[in-house]
């Protein structure tokens, strides 16, 4: 069992919540860039490594958002957040 409860990871509930709060960080220095082009951004989850977001208004739909996603949004989350494995954005 893992530090903190959790089999094998080492995280548990205290853990992942360190790990959010330094996800909700990085989103803040993220949104400036995704409001300048009429969107926004919201954290809905971080479990297991995975970062769950949202994305709002003229980002919702559109085309290059998994663009955003990958190159933009989740390189920056794991740049700052080694613990983050992989970002998933939901609908």
């Amino acid at each position: 069992m893992g530090a903190f409860g959790t089999p094998g990871t080492g995280r548990g509930e205290v853990g992942w919540s360190i790990v959010e709060n330094e996800v909700r960080r990085a989103l803040e220095k993220i949104r400036p860039a995704v409001r300048l082009d009429g969107g926004d951004i919201e954290l809905v989850g971080v479990a297991d490594g995975i970062v769950t977001i949202r994305l709002f208004g003229a980002c919702d739909g559109c085309p290059m958002s998994p663009v955003t996603l990958r190159a933009g949004v989740e390189r920056i989350i794991r740049e700052e957040v080694p613990e983050v494995l992989r970002v998933v954005a939901v609908g």
